[in-house]
């Protein structure tokens, strides 16, 4: 039984390193004023603790399909929940929702070609020349996360022989999460001091900062779906979401005798499946809802799932950098990283303190979800608004959905034979979506001045 240990201990390992984590920033306040995640302490000490080989034997490449698996697993599990009761504001959400992924959408064209300008900086000066698309792939490490990533650098790598490509994906996607707090925490509290917000944001509690709850004041979570008798209830959510990866598992094998040898062949890859994947969670839980079957998957046990697999991907992704790649590219990495960051703040902030109402709020969570993932995202809005009172976070389950169609010709059509397209027509199409974007931007924060925003209520 000795050899089925190594992936089980790799997965202890993985997951002490988030009590660890934990831990630490109960007990340091520094780690509490900048509101750092666990995942992101926990993962950064794993990560020095394998380049100092302290590790207990494991290896970044040991957390490489954990980051993957995470990632998919966190999408499908999102879309499994229901979605958010109609209330009074239906409008505004779905405003300010468009609003936010048109955002997302631009950034994501946006990022690739800042990354693309910046190898080609730095190839001006080197010796050895990089390949351009190390720093197209950055726009998918901060704006999807290490498991599109490091999908993507996997399939550019053995189809297209873009060497290092996941390497440096997993890295744009680690940095990607640094610069979300190193830049979002100190902004937020920046809106904060000039009161340039519309939440009730302010004072936060011990426990928000803490990262723990105090005794009592712990709330709720989730309701038993099944009898323990029968089956435990979190084991039964588990198990929705192992039909779905069955079925999109299934349903890959099934399409590929038919796109074997075209051009669709690498859009069904197994490099995409969380993408099919949350296609077929898509279609399982309209068919739930359809059979009045959705009263059988608990929302907050749904949504516990979906913070958790975020979180042991952040710490997956940290310690799947391959840490002798990063010191020997150091220059271009932190280079692309730094414009990248540069550019979306400036994207982000800019358009967000434009809109008349939430506007900060807006810009700082679609901020977050352009450096990391929706989780980074909200825990920054948090920031503003303790209690999420206003419609924005409402408007992320809307945002959730809106990318995958208005990005759908990059991220299903071209991103996957990106290295087979003439950079010429990259640069143009990206260009073209980003226009288009600003444009309908700009048609939009005109439509949500009026009283299209809710501001929060005070609780």
């Amino acid at each position: 039984m000795a050899q089925t240990f190594p992936g089980i201990l790799s997965f202890a390992f993985l997951a002490a390193l988030l009590v660890f984590g934990t831990m630490i920033r109960a007990n340091l306040r520094f780690f509490q004023s900048n509101l750092v995640p666990a995942s992101l302490i926990g993962g950064t000490l794993g990560f020095g603790l394998i380049a100092l080989d302290w590790a207990m034997g494991f290896k970044a490449a040991d957390f490489t399909a954990f980051a993957f698996h995470f990632f998919t697993l966190s999408f499908m599990s999102l879309v499994l929940t229901s979605r958010a009761q109609p209330i009074s504001g239906q409008q505004p959400i779905a405003l300010g929702g468009l609003w936010l992924s048109l955002i997302w959408v631009i950034c994501l064209v946006l990022q690739a070609l800042v990354g693309l300008a910046a190898i080609g900086a730095y190839n001006s000066m080197a010796s050895e020349p990089l390949s351009g698309f190390l720093g197209l792939i950055a726009t998918h490490g901060f704006t999807q996360g290490p498991g599109q990533a490091l999908a993507l650098g996997d399939l550019w790598t053995t189809e297209y022989n873009i060497q290092h490509a996941v390497d440096f994906g997993l890295i744009y996607a680690s940095l990607g999460f640094v610069a979300a707090f190193v830049v979002g925490v100190p902004m937020a509290r920046w809106i904060l001091k000039k009161n340039l917000h519309d939440g009730t944001g302010g004072a936060l509690d011990q426990d928000f900062e803490r990262g723990l709850y105090s005794g009592d004041a712990a709330p709720a979570s989730g309701k038993l779906i099944t009898h323990s008798a029968n089956v435990d209830s979190f084991a039964f959510h588990i198990g929705l979401l192992g039909c779905a990866y069955l079925i999109t598992d299934q349903y890959l094998k099934l399409i590929h005798p038919f796109v074997a040898g075209t051009a669709f062949e690498n859009i069904f890859s197994y490099n995409l499946f969380f993408f099919h994947g949350l296609m077929i969670c898509v279609g399982l839980r309209a068919l739930l809802d359809r059979f009045n079957l959705g009263q059988f998957v608990d929302d907050e046990t749904q949504k516990r799932i979906t913070g958790s697999s975020v979180d042991l991907m952040v710490t997956a992704s940290l310690l799947s950098i391959n840490f002798a790649l990063l010191t020997e590219f150091w220059q271009p990495i932190l280079l692309v990283a730094s414009l990248v960051t540069l550019v979306t703040a400036a994207l982000c902030f800019t358009a967000g303190l434009r809109l008349k109402t939430l506007g900060a709020e807006r810009g700082l969570t679609i901020f977050g979800c352009c450096c990391g993932s929706t989780g980074s995202g909200i825990l920054l809005l948090r920031i503003l608004d303790p209690n999420l009172a206003s419609s924005v976070a409402k408007e992320l389950a809307f945002f959730n959905i809106a990318i995958l169609f208005l990005s759908f010709h990059i991220l299903a059509i071209m991103a996957p034979i990106l290295p087979s397209i003439p950079v010429i027509w990259i640069i143009l199409i990206y260009l073209a979506t980003a226009g288009f974007g600003l444009i309908l931007v700009q048609l939009l924060g005109s439509k949500m001045s009026g009283d299209y925003s809710q501001k929060p209520e005070p609780r």
